[in-house]
């Protein structure tokens, strides 16, 4: 079988030798064509919106937001939120069940690098993943609310009864001051923050206020666009980022790193998580600071 890049260069030879000449659009379309092809297709999955105050909590649904890597088992294999396979050892998905399961691929409190470079690994590492657990949250084609779903996942998961795939506990709060003192005890004990599931809502692939993240900071993505030297002690060493955000807007990104970072900065071209609060009235955070490279 021909691959992909064999296909393109067979196509634009014959192409060539006709004489035939391929107008630039559909040229440029025909040769990202097999690079699409070859990618990885990514789940339609339910995302977050940032909580705001003046929501009606007898609608939602809280837990904790799991600081780990999002994970997706489509009913026979474990996938990345953006569809790349994940290499898990064969025991960790035996028996699971033949439905899709929404989670997060978590290894504890404060333990985000060993989730990440857990998963990371094309041959699976069995010793770190017996410190990993995943965390579900949802049922993607359940096909009922979330509080019908939430039954049947602690059901399924029950009756799956292993201790390293667990059905993440959602709890109902009062009010604002009652969510703010469950976010200030979960970050205190090192958790990242909390999510609002509203239970009357559809599992909806895209993002809504049908879940919102509370977290102490905001926090986003943008891409690094530029490495600005550092000075003092910073001498030879990164200073700050350039980076720039989806919507275009450009800004410097200087503290949050370790010295190995600045040693070692992220590559041109990467995506970075930094966490704010607020915006200014030019729409740049406020308080920026580098948290890690983004884990696609």
């Amino acid at each position: 079988m021909l691959s992909p890049g064999s296909i393109k260069k067979t196509f634009f030879n014959i192409i060539g030798t006709l004489g035939l000449v391929v107008p630039g659009t559909l040229a440029t379309l025909l040769a990202l064509a097999p690079l699409v092809a070859a990618n990885d297709i990514p789940p339609a999955l339910m995302l977050a919106n940032s909580y705001r105050p003046g929501v009606n909590f007898a609608e939602y649904w809280v837990s904790e937001k799991m600081d780990g890597a999002r994970g997706y088992w489509d009913g026979e294999k474990l996938l990345t939120r953006r569809g790349q396979p994940i290499f898990a050892p064969a025991w960790f998905t035996a028996n699971w069940p033949k439905m899709a399961l929404d989670g997060e691929l978590w290894a504890g409190r404060e333990q985000f690098h060993h989730a990440v470079s857990t998963i990371r690994r094309q041959a699976p590492d069995d010793t770190a993943w017996r410190k990993m657990r995943f965390m579900v949250f949802d049922l993607p084609a359940h096909g009922g609310t979330f509080d019908q779903r939430l039954v049947t996942l602690q059901s399924v998961i029950a009756k799956l009864a292993v201790p390293w795939v667990v059905a993440v506990e959602q709890i109902k709060v009062d009010d604002h001051a009652a969510l703010q003192s469950m976010l200030e005890h979960i970050v205190k004990q090192g958790g990242e923050g909390l999510m609002l599931h509203k239970g009357d809502s559809p599992y909806r692939g895209y993002r809504s206020n049908d879940l919102l993240k509370v977290k102490i900071h905001d926090d986003a993505e943008a891409k690094v666009i530029g490495h600005i030297p550092g000075k003092g002690k910073y001498q030879g060493m990164l200073g700050a980022l350039q980076v720039e955000t989806p919507g275009g807007l450009r800004f410097k990104l200087g503290s949050g790193f370790t010295d190995a970072q600045r040693r070692q900065p992220p590559a041109l071209g990467s995506q970075v998580t930094y966490r704010y609060r607020g915006l200014t009235p030019g729409g740049i955070p406020r308080f920026a600071s580098f948290m890690r490279v983004y884990e696609q």
